[in-house]
């Protein structure tokens, strides 16, 4: 659920489960949306964004570093001099993308005004720096500028098959955490320890890097993104455990599991009980052609009947792939209507105050006729013996 980094381990390299045919294509679909939504050029730096459509995993600098899809001509990349040995080396020599470089005494807003002369309308991806967003507005006053989100989201959110393994590899082996963390949950270690033990799992798994772990006990469940803490687990503990990483493909993994330290009270078993139909409803409803909304529906509906309804304060899910937080979001009032390779998590909780919360998270995929889990883990409650 969380999407903060924690542990860093080796950089990723987010363009490996792409062949250069895929990026091609993923050029190709890029250039087309841009032309239907009336734009001249989108014009992306670097982030997810940049490393979806071409595989390059540049620095943020502020240097600047764009690649600039202009519908009707090739695409091509803006690149500091002291740059191009770096970007030549990614996919994008393989592309065989062009590469114009500027030098340190140069303005590299009128290189990109210069490589989209005529244009009257051009996009920018959601994160750029607002600085760079500004100079290059000034540097091509003409043109209308407008944010390249929901253009570039339509085409991250719609997995590819080479997409759909690489989310599967990553759930496997955040499950293979998961099937070690009962081991770690002994009275007396606290969240902090559990936590750190549970970073070297998520490496040791085969992820490059530690994005987050949240280790809630007793109380501290009540909170959803409660991380760790140095607060000394205890027997009756519920324990919410929610984990993830990135993968070397560059694609992420997210999965929450609850385990109780020897038996938990009767009201926190009644509760938890309603929290599985309510995951299991959800996940049965997820197909292509409902709305994400009406998935969220399914899930808080069950909460709602079982006296938990105000207790389940955040949405059902978020899409995932190359960040953990993504399009599509499972959410009341997202009418966008699911269609097959659209992946996210469905993740439904309670969080009672002062007592103990509950989540149960996995990654699903859509597929012609259902979803396929990502994450195969029991769902039920984990009880560690004492």
């Amino acid at each position: 659920m969380s999407n903060s980094p924690l542990v860093a381990g080796s950089q990723p390299d987010p363009s490996s489960p792409s062949d250069v045919d895929e990026l091609r294509a993923r050029l190709a679909r890029a250039s087309a949306a841009a032309d239907a939504a009336g734009l001249d050029a989108l014009v992306v730096t670097p982030g997810h964004d940049l490393t979806y459509l071409c595989g390059y995993r540049a620095l943020p600098l502020e240097r600047l570093t764009a690649l600039l899809v202009r519908p009707g001509s090739d695409p091509l990349m803006i690149v500091p001099e002291l740059e191009r040995p770096a970007a030549e080396a990614s996919p994008v020599g393989g592309l065989r993308l062009e590469i114009r470089t500027w030098q340190e005494t140069e303005d590299p807003c009128r290189l990109v005004a210069a490589s989209v002369p005529t244009a009257s309308r051009i996009a920018v991806d959601d994160r750029m720096w607002a600085r760079t967003a500004f100079a290059l507005r000034d540097a091509i006053p003409q043109a209308e500028w407008v944010t390249a989100g929901d253009v570039i989201a339509d085409l991250r959110m719609r997995k590819t098959a080479v997409e759909v393994l690489a989310l599967q590899a990553a759930g496997a082996a955040i499950d293979a955490v998961h099937a070690q963390v009962a081991g770690l949950l002994r009275p007396g270690r606290t969240e902090r320890e559990v936590g750190g033990d549970i970073a070297d799992l998520i490496l040791a798994s085969g992820h490059s890097q530690v994005d987050f772990v949240i280790v809630a006990g007793g109380e501290n469940g009540a909170s959803p993104h409660h991380e760790v803490s140095d607060r000394v687990l205890q027997v009756g503990d519920p324990v919410v455990v929610d984990i993830g990483g990135t993968m070397p493909s560059g694609y992420c993994s997210d999965s929450t599991r609850t385990y109780s330290i020897g038996e938990p009270s009767p009201a926190f078993l009644t509760a938890y009980a309603a929290l599985q139909d309510a995951q299991a409803a959800a996940v049965a409803h997820a197909r292509p052609g409902v709305t994400c909304e009406s998935v969220d529906a399914a899930a808080r509906n069950v909460l709602t009947e079982a006296g938990l309804g105000e207790a389940f304060v955040h949405r059902t899910g978020h899409g995932i792939g190359l960040e953990t937080h993504e399009e599509p979001y499972i959410v009341s009032g997202n009418t966008r209507v699911l269609e097959p390779g659209m992946a996210f998590s469905i993740e439904p909780g309670f969080y009672l105050q002062g007592q103990f919360g509950a989540r149960i998270e996995d990654i699903v995929v859509c597929a012609e006729d259902g979803v396929v889990n990502c994450n195969n883990r029991p769902r039920g409650l984990a009880i560690v013996e004492v």
